[in-house]
């Protein structure tokens, strides 16, 4: 039996899959952790904070330029999901390295947006 952590939706699961033969079987338990939906997913980069989209949509609006200083809080893009607008906002202060992104754009969760260099 191997197991292994998914993340769908983000929620985590561990999911235990066993091979016999040709059927494989899988038994999931309950959520090991949620991740914050308020926020943007982040992670810390050799060269700055990845800001990721935190759900599927559209960019409206990109409201910072490429070498712009931000603080933390800051509204960086517009991003309509479920026909509502939401803000995606800088994690960190310091200094848009780069826009991974356009306006328009269809982004899934999980995209990286921009890179914020503290």
């Amino acid at each position: 039996m191997k197991r292994y952590n998914i993340t769908v939706n983000g929620k985590t699961y561990d999911v235990a899959v066993e091979e016999a033969g040709n059927d494989s079987s899988v038994s999931t338990s309950a959520p090991v952790q949620t991740a914050p939906s308020a926020s943007a997913p982040t992670a810390p980069v050799a060269n700055g904070t990845k800001v990721s989209a935190p759900m599927p949509g559209t960019i409206l609006d990109i409201k910072v330029s490429v070498g712009d200083t931000v603080t933390e809080g800051a509204p960086l893009f517009v991003l309509e999901a479920m026909k509502m607008e939401n803000d995606v906002n800088a994690p960190c202060s310091g200094k848009v390295a780069s826009i991974n992104t356009t306006k328009g754009s269809t982004v899934e969760t999980g995209t990286v947006l921009a890179v914020i260099q503290g």
